[in-house]
């Protein structure tokens, strides 16, 4: 299904997307990232929390050297509350996904990744690629509601467009 060139491109998507978002998140005030835009998670600052808590539980599922975030699901949008908490977090995480798609090998991807859900209330254990997947499918999906949230509150949005990915990243 997917290649770890594939995994590897998304990563370092990720990490692009990312840091065009952190001098534009950074130089809002806080009270307009808090602001409740009416997105699921409410905010930009909760949203951008969501999303980095929910890629920090799947590298700890995916990389057993990455701990896990704290709290459960439903406090994952308080978990990094400021953007100054976002933001050093968010840049080591990225570093982390980094460093563990550049590892991979394409046999790296076959099996199964096997996980309790507090959200969900069971046990799960789906195949590996499928999870991957999904943490960057997670990852855009947020990010364009983060993306259009900014866009309503007059912010410059990012290019979030792959082929116009710098190759050097």
């Amino acid at each position: 299904m997917i290649t770890a060139t594939y995994v590897r491109t998304m990563a370092r998507y990720n990490a692009w997307q990312n840091s065009q978002l952190m001098p534009v998140v950074d130089g809002m005030d806080q009270a307009e990232l808090d602001r409740d835009r009416g997105a699921f998670f409410g905010s930009i600052q909760g949203t951008l929390s969501h999303l980095l808590w929910g890629d920090l539980l799947w590298m700890s599922r995916f990389d057993p050297q990455c701990p896990a975030p704290e709290g459960p699901f439903d406090r994952s949008r308080g978990n990094f509350p400021t953007r100054t908490d976002w933001l050093s977090e968010r840049a080591a995480c990225d570093s982390r996904i980094r460093r563990w798609a550049d590892a991979l090998q394409t046999g790296d991807l076959d099996g199964a990744v096997s996980w309790y859900s507090e959200a969900a209330g069971e046990d799960f254990s789906k195949p590996l690629t499928d999870c991957i997947v999904h943490v960057f499918n997670h990852q855009i999906h947020h990010r364009g509601q983060v993306h259009a949230m900014l866009t309503a509150a007059g912010q410059n949005a990012p290019v979030t467009d792959l082929p116009f990915m710098p190759e050097h990243l």
